[in-house]
């Protein structure tokens, strides 16, 4: 007999492992529900465990180094305003990505050059190339040790062509987009949806099933 995929679950393993299918296909935990006709609270508490090991792969991956973006967003309410005013209800979440390689996200309580500067230091290496914009919360990075470009959005990128944000910005519409789907989301719980949209950015040309399953078992996560 094969080990269960999540351990304490009343679930039987084939139904844990289709749940896993259904969850990389971006179907909704009730749908999954009606299909294996299973109680939803069931698939949603699978949905989460998963969520909840995704995050924690994330994590461990997620030192960069070379060239970096660096940008900031938010995330929910209803309020549209400028970086810290007018953001009532929303979720600030700061952003870096490796060119040609991974992005990490994180929710932050605010976007202050000390709140930014903590995430930069932790999780990319001094001597690495950051590229942001021209917020003040970037200013001083060269004195830290980064080599720092800043671009204009105001103005045409024809001095150079690695002088942009692209990619972050890229990844931002990219998890709005899926996260509209929610319907909105628990605060409580957003960091699992955010980390969810890391993994699956970062992986989107690869098997998730399989991916998600060596994760499960390697983790040996257990329902709560």
């Amino acid at each position: 007999m094969s080990k269960r995929l999540i351990a304490r679950s009343k679930l039987s393993n084939r139904q844990l492992h289709q749940l896993v299918d259904f969850f990389a296909l971006e179907v909704p935990a009730v749908k999954a529900a009606h299909v294996l006709r299973i109680n939803r609270h069931s698939a949603e508490r699978v949905y989460q465990v998963i969520r909840r090991h995704l995050a924690q792969d994330c994590e461990r991956r997620s030192p960069l180094r070379g060239e970096v973006e660096a940008d900031e967003s938010y995330f929910g309410g209803h309020r549209k305003g400028l970086r810290g005013r007018g953001a009532a209800g929303k979720v600030a979440v700061f952003g870096l990505l490796k060119r040609r390689g991974r992005v990490y996200t994180c929710p932050v309580p605010n976007v202050t050059r000390e709140t930014l500067r903590a995430v930069i230091r932790q999780k990319v290496p001094k001597g690495s190339t950051i590229y942001s914009d021209q917020f003040s919360s970037y200013d001083g990075l060269i004195t830290e040790g980064y080599r720092h470009h800043r671009i204009n959005h105001g103005e045409a990128f024809a001095t150079s062509r690695r002088r942009h944000i692209n990619g972050i910005e890229n990844f931002w519409g990219y998890a709005k987009t899926k996260l509209k789907r929610y319907y909105g989301i628990p605060r409580n719980q957003f960091f699992l949806y955010l980390k969810e949209m890391e993994f699956r950015f970062n992986h989107r040309q690869e098997d998730l099933p399989l991916l998600i399953r060596r994760i499960l078992k390697k983790a040996k996560p257990v329902l709560d």
